[in-house]
C-alpha cells in the first residue's frame, strides 16, 4: 500500500445501531461512472488501499455506478485480508434496462439486488446497506431489509435521498442506521426537516457530493475541464446562464480559504465536518493527491463567526439551479403508499 496520508482520521458512532466508521469516508463512484470514463482499475485500486491505510475505511459503492463495475472493482481491491479493515457500503434499487432507468423497491427485486451485490463484492455479508432511491410504488415498510439483515446478509440497512416522513416510516419497521443525503455549502434544504429528524431517531448522517461535486474545488474551471461523458455537463448549476453567479460564491470560499491559509475545497469540506459528530462526508475522487487533500480538511478548525460567514456566501437565493435535471427521485418526491395497499404474494 502507498503510504498514509499525515492527518490522522478519528471514528466515529454512524447511528445509535453499532455501526463505527471513519469520520471521513470514500465515495468510489466517479472511479468508473457517470464522471467520465472509467479510470484504470489497478490506479483505483491502489487509491482504495492509500484511503484505508490512511485510516479512511468507510467506502461507498452502488450497484448502478457501471452498472455493476465499481463494485467489482471494490471486490478486487477487499482481497489479501483488506475486507476485515472496512467498512463496506452499497446500494440498490436503481435499475437501468433497454435505455431507461426504473426505481425498484419490491421483495423479490431487493433480494436479487442483495445477492448480486454480495456476488461481484465477494463478501458475505455487507455491512450497511441502502435504499439508493425510494419506489413510490412500494410502501416503504416492506420487510425485505430486515430478512437480509436476519439471515446476516448485511449488517444495517440506510435510506439514501428519503423524505422525513419515509425514514419515519421505515424505522419503525427496524432501525434505519444512516441516511444518505446530498449535503454541502451550495445544498442546505435537508437541515429544515430531514436532519432534525435523523437526530430525533437517532440515525447516523451520510454527505455525499460535500464538495458540490467538485465545484468547490476549482470553480467554474471545473466545467472546462469536464468530458461529454461527465454527468455534471447536464446537470442545472453547472449551465452557463446559472455558473456566472455561481462562481461568485467560490470565489467568495477561496478568498476565505486564502485567509485561513488551505483549499477552498478543504474549507468547504470542514464546513460539513463542523456539522457534528454525528455526521460523515464521502467525498469522491480518482487521485491520491487529492485524497490527501481532502483528509487534511480534518484539521481545519472553523469558528461559529466563519461558518456563519460560509453559510452567507450560499444562503437561499444566492445559488442558480436545481441539485439535478429532474428532482423526480430524490428525497422530495418520495412518499410510497401505505402499507395496507401492498398485496403479498
Amino acid at each position: 500500500m502507498a503510504a498514509a496520508a499525515p492527518v490522522s482520521v478519528p471514528r466515529i458512532k454512524l447511528g445509535t445501531q453499532g455501526l463505527e466508521v471513519s469520520a471521513q469516508g470514500l465515495g468510489c463512484m466517479g472511479m468508473s461512472a457517470f464522471y467520465g470514463p472509467p479510470k484504470p482499475e489497478p490506479d483505483m485500486i491502489k487509491l482504495i488501499h492509500h484511503a484505508v491505510a490512511a485510516g479512511v475505511t468507510f467506502l461507498d459503492t452502488s450497484d448502478i455506478y457501471g452498472p455493476h463495475t465499481n463494485e467489482i472493482l471494490l471486490g478486487k481491491a477487499l482481497q489479501d485480508g483488506v475486507r476485515e479493515k472496512v467498512e463496506l457500503v452499497t446500494k440498490f434499487s436503481i435499475a437501468f434496462a433497454d435505455g431507461k432507468w426504473e426505481i425498484r423497491g419490491d421483495p423479490a427485486y431487493v433480494r436479487a439486488a442483495c445477492e448480486g451485490s454480495l456476488k461481484r463484492l465477494g463478501v458475505d455479508c455487507i455491512d450497511l446497506y441502502y435504499q439508493h432511491r425510494v419506489d413510490k410504488r412500494v410502501p416503504i415498510e416492506i420487510g425485505e431489509l430486515k430478512k437480509l439483515v436476519e439471515e446476516g446478509k448485511i449488517k444495517y440497512i440506510g435510506l439514501s435521498e428519503a423524505s422525513a416522513s419515509t425514514i419515519r416510516r421505515a424505522h419503525a419497521i427496524h432501525p434505519i442506521t444512516a441516511v444518505q443525503l446530498e449535503w454541502s455549502l451550495w445544498s442546505r434544504d435537508v437541515e429544515e426537516d430531514i436532519i432534525p429528524t435523523c437526530r430525533e431517531l437517532g440515525i447516523g448522517i451520510v454527505a455525499y457530493s460535500p464538495l458540490g461535486r467538485g465545484f468547490f474545488s476549482s470553480g467554474a474551471e471545473l466545467v472546462e475541464s469536464l468530458s461529454e461523458q461527465d454527468s455534471r455537463k447536464r446537470m442545472p448549476r453547472f449551465q452557463p446562464e446559472n455558473l456566472v453567479k455561481n462562481a461568485q460564491i467560490f470565489e467568495r470560499v477561496n478568498a476565505m480559504a486564502a485567509r485561513k491559509g488551505c483549499t477552498p475545497s478543504q474549507l468547504a469540506l470542514a464546513w460539513v465536518h463542523h456539522q457534528g459528530s454525528d455526521v460523515c462526508p464521502i467525498p469522491g475522487t480518482t487521485k491520491i493527491e487529492n485524497f490527501n487533500q481532502n483528509v487534511e480538511a480534518l484539521s481545519v478548525k472553523l469558528t461559529p463567526d466563519e461558518m456563519a460567514e460560509l453559510e452567507s456566501y450560499a444562503a437561499a437565493g444566492e445559488v442558480l439551479g436545481d441539485r439535478y435535471a429532474q428532482m423526480a427521485n430524490t428525497w422530495k418526491d418520495s412518499e410510497t403508499p401505505p402499507l395496507s395497499s401492498w398485496k403479498f404474494e
